[in-house]
């Protein structure tokens, strides 16, 4: 089966909003400088009175045989270097030849090993999975050898949520608990730039959210990479009462050693590792022994072929990996095959999913706190037509 096509969808729509979508923002590295501090930029599209807009971006695999795989959404850059780079590299391919041609990508971009190029690789891989799913009419996870669970525990990543205003905190953990939720994640808005005031409201937001949701509920938080150590060390010594399950990016990626210094200094667990890149990249934090969590998002790091790699790595080191959140369907197939011990929860990214689903037919949600693997040939993953109000076949 050969690829003959592959197609960016540029799509428009909008999601209807009864308010502002993103209330706030995180804690940024940016924020050191004070311009940037108090800039409220938010991503994804653009607020109106009618909605929230978005335009965005999804990949096609075309073939011989009229089996067509599909990934996204990606945003406009990311799409480009599919269209202008890697396009090139795969039409008229073998695309049953998975590994042959990640790697084919991998080592022709020799200067894309991180950043917006892997992004691309990430898409293609996962396209190629689905694909192949539906060539073979079979759910991805059954591909990768599953199941070991066919639901999995979600927990609400609250990120774009109001975390100023205690009440308005209090209210929405407990709303996100009743509603079957396992645990929560958190983002401080402070990093260390903001002084003592900053680090109280910090701590006030986690002494707030274990009141609202009691002792046996797991919280976790996330700095963003946005702090240091000494700050991240202060902090954990404040908190640590509150019991949270981890630390989540307490400082840029590339600074394993800071992350190496926090975990010998704190007792709360630390994970990380996101914007991190391929199993090279990963290997550098478990083999220094930095991180408790390991966190690579499947869109992001290299796609399900590179991220089963990461997990096995990381297994043989004991160590817990939960993907980051920014695809809940191919996040899905992966967490269906592993271990429960090593992968315990799948993160639902309560905003980042209303529009990244968005255009599908039958977006992927979370029904009493569980995630259920779709049983669908591929991903399951389908456009939804009459969702979109402008489309496009772009840098053909």
């Amino acid at each position: 089966m050969l690829i003959t096509e592959i197609r960016l969808r540029k799509l428009a729509g909008t999601l209807p909003t009864q308010a502002d979508l993103w209330e706030e923002r995180l804690v940024r590295p940016v924020d050191i400088y004070p311009e940037y501090r108090t800039r409220n930029d938010f991503e994804g599209g653009v607020q109106t009175a009618d909605g929230f807009k978005i335009v965005t971006y999804f990949v096609e695999v075309h073939t011989d045989e009229g089996v067509t795989g599909l990934a996204g959404p990606i945003p406009e850059g990311v799409a480009f270097i599919i269209a202008k780079s890697l396009r090139r590299l795969l039409v008229g391919q073998d695309a049953i030849a998975g590994e042959r041609l990640w790697d084919q990508m991998h080592r022709f971009m020799v200067h894309g090993r991180q950043g917006d190029t892997m992004l691309a690789i990430s898409a293609i891989d996962c396209a190629l999975w689905d694909l192949r799913g539906k060539w073979l009419s079979q759910p991805v996870y059954r591909l990768l050898g599953g199941p070991t669970q066919t639901k999995i525990p979600a927990y609400a990543s609250m990120l774009g949520f109001a975390v100023l205003d205690p009440g308005r905190v209090r209210e929405r953990a407990i709303e996100y608990k009743e509603m079957g939720y396992r645990a929560q994640k958190w983002f401080f808005r402070h990093g260390p730039m903001s002084g003592a005031e900053g680090l109280k409201k910090n701590v006030e937001l986690v002494r707030t959210l274990r009141e609202a949701v009691g002792e046996d509920y797991d919280l976790m938080f996330d700095c963003w990479q946005a702090m240091d150590v000494g700050y991240v060390v202060d902090l954990a010594d404040r908190i640590e009462q509150y019991k949270p399950r981890w630390l989540e990016e307490c400082v840029m990626p590339d600074r394993i050693d800071s992350y190496r210094k926090i975990r010998e200094r704190i007792r709360i667990p630390l994970s990380g590792a996101e914007h991190e890149y391929t199993r090279w990249g990963f290997k550098r934090f478990i083999d220094s022994e930095a991180l408790d969590v390991i966190q690579p998002d499947i869109y992001w790091c290299g796609g399900l072929t590179e991220t089963l790699k990461i997990a096995a790595y990381a297994s043989v080191h004991d160590l817990v990996t939960i993907p980051h959140g920014h695809s809940s369907f191919a996040t899905a197939h992966f967490s269906a095959v592993q271990s429960p011990i090593h992968t315990p929860y799948q993160e639902y990214l309560v905003k980042w999913n209303a529009v990244h689903q968005h255009f599908l037919v039958d977006p992927l949600d979370v029904i009493d706190g569980m995630i259920e693997v779709p049983d669908r040939p591929g991903l399951a993953m389908e456009i939804d037509t009459s969702k979109i109000e402008m489309e496009e076949v772009v840098f053909a």
